[in-house]
């Protein structure tokens, strides 16, 4: 691993985890995960598996750290290392299309709507849900509205970061294509 990708991706983590934090919550003290957009930009960028588990259990250990979803820790890690390695997958078949914006919006809704339903699982199976909520409410209450904060996130910062790495002259697999 080349240490400016470490940097870069541990940018990307940690601007996702303040984005985390300074956005309110809604529904029961949920909020969009940020910190999933971000994974996914590191993801298009650095498409390696070693750079996608390392940026998945980072922003899983993160996540969990700042959830407020009543014992939200190992679902979050969970569902970050799943959602990860099934987008990794996605973006290695779609090499040559997938760091069009267009393609990657699709994508970037595709994987919040895994790591919703992944998360929710796993909190059900291992914690329950909180206020005796059903699965299907805080699908609709809170993955639904992620998966639309999380596109508008990634149709806005994608470009900039893309456009900044470029004119660094950086070596990411935008350069590459």
């Amino acid at each position: 691993m080349n240490t400016k990708n470490l940097v870069l991706m541990a940018l990307l983590v940690g601007v996702g985890a303040a984005l985390y934090l300074i956005i309110p919550g809604y529904g029961e003290g949920m909020k969009p995960d940020f910190m999933l957009t971000m994974m996914f930009i590191g993801i298009l960028l650095f498409p390696t598996f070693k750079e996608t588990f390392l940026l998945a259990i980072a922003t899983g250990i993160l996540s969990g750290l700042f959830s407020t979803f009543p014992g939200g820790f190992v679902p979050n890690i969970i569902d970050k290392v799943v959602t990860g390695i099934v987008f990794f997958v996605i973006v290695v078949a779609l090499r040559k299309v997938a760091q069009k914006i267009a393609v990657g919006t699709v994508l970037v809704c595709l994987g919040t709507l895994l790591s919703g339903t992944t998360f929710l699982s796993m909190a059900l199976m291992l914690v329950g849900l909180p206020g005796g909520q059903a699965f299907g409410a805080l699908f609709v209450l809170v993955v639904l509205p992620a998966v639309l904060l999380n596109a508008i996130a990634f149709i806005i910062i994608y470009p900039i970061i893309t456009n900044l790495l470029k004119r660094a002259k950086f070596n990411t697999s935008i350069s590459q294509a």
